[in-house]
């Protein structure tokens, strides 16, 4: 059993906001994109990739039979036929180029299953700790982990918005995956780039572990951002795991 929250805001300096998100808690999916573009092409193409998604879980659901090898293969098919698609748009758009990250959150039973393309985050609060799950698909990222920059020059290089992959960039993708189990009392938050370059992850610790619910945090999240200063376009997603029977206990 859980419990989630979820907000969306244009933030203090963009006129329109291009990233998407869409919630399927029946489903146990949640998903996150932020879309890159000229004008509004950015808009389209993270629109686009969370209305394909959400229609291809309604219409084939994810097999509960196969283990997890058989959830890879699933969302693996999901990721290249959505990719194909904003691939195909962003060849009769103008301006050309417009593509997407994508963040999904996939929970069966007592396990989460985290795709990422693109440098939107997701992070594991457990036992008052915070970590990151996932891993930035950009340019600065590259170089921290080639030893050229620090993490600290990463935060103010020139270039730390050039992402590496993302949705309908390329004719094909290849999504990170992570996998692991969930205890009651773990949260799972998922975001865009303006909440974690705004928000640090002290304070996102200590809001999500302090309100009373998850509505209430990402609200909060996203007036922290736009507080500090709202460059970008700000989208939260959070779950928080109850005691249930299904979940394991810490």
């Amino acid at each position: 059993m859980f419990e989630f929250g979820f907000k969306s805001d244009t933030g203090r300096r963009r006129e329109i906001n291009q990233d998407s998100f869409f919630v399927m808690p029946e489903a146990g999916v949640f998903l996150v994109a932020d879309g890159v573009g000229g004008h509004c092409s950015g808009e389209v193409a993270s629109r686009t990739a969370m209305t394909d998604m959400a229609a291809f879980i309604r219409e084939n659901p994810v097999p509960e039979e196969g283990g997890d090898d058989a959830v890879t293969d699933y969302f693996l098919s999901l990721i290249s036929s959505v990719n194909s698609h904003v691939h195909e748009l962003a060849q009769g758009t103008e301006p050309r180029g417009m593509a997407t990250t994508l963040l999904m959150l996939y929970i069966r039973n007592d396990t989460a299953y985290v795709i990422n393309v693109g440098d939107s985050r997701a992070y594991l609060i457990r036992n008052k700790n915070i970590v990151k799950v996932t891993e930035d698909h950009t340019f600065v990222n590259d170089l921290v982990k080639k030893g050229i920059i620090t993490e600290d020059q990463a935060r103010s290089h020139p270039d730390r918005n050039m992402i590496t992959r993302a949705i309908g960039a390329d004719e094909t993708v290849k999504p990170d995956f992570y996998m692991f189990p969930v205890y009651s009392g773990d949260i799972i938050l998922m975001c865009t780039d303006g909440l974690y370059n705004e928000v640090s992850e002290e304070e996102m610790r200590r809001t999500l572990l302090t309100c009373e619910n998850m509505r209430d945090a990402c609200s909060r999240l996203v007036d922290d951002a736009n507080r500090h200063a709202g460059n970008d376009n700000i989208t939260v997603i959070s779950v928080r795991f109850l005691s249930d029977s299904s979940l394991r206990t810490s």
